[in-house]
């Protein structure tokens, strides 16, 4: 069945840098889009990252951009977040997330939490 290993979340003070690791199995992997979403309290999960699966192109949420980078190494079935300059905005649940036309697979998450 599919399953995901998220890791690298944990407590980090402003300006700093984590970087997270989604580690999947049960889908080739290669095929699949994977993204990054991430819910803060009481708001709306939002895409943080997203990376192609044929193209390896990237987008980012513009709350992002230039501090986050999203990479993958299909020869290990992983996904990474490597996030920089932290901000105290940036706390949430940090999910993984793989996709092919309609089939979503959702990782359960890892929580990051930016504070002084």
């Amino acid at each position: 069945q599919v399953q995901f290993v998220e890791s690298g979340g944990g407590l980090v003070q402003p300006g700093g840098s984590l970087r997270l690791s989604c580690a999947a199995s049960g889908f080739i992997f290669s095929r699949y889009d994977m993204s990054w979403y991430r819910q803060a309290p009481g708001k709306e999960r939002e895409l943080v990252a997203r990376i192609v699966s044929t193209s390896g192109s990237t987008n980012y949420a513009d709350s992002v951009k230039g501090r986050f980078t999203i990479s993958r190494d299909n020869a290990k079935n992983t996904v990474y977040l490597q996030m920089d300059s932290l901000k105290l905005e940036d706390t949430a649940v940090y999910c993984c997330n793989a996709r092919r036309t309609v089939i979503s697979y959702w990782g359960k998450g890892t929580l990051v939490t930016v504070s002084s």
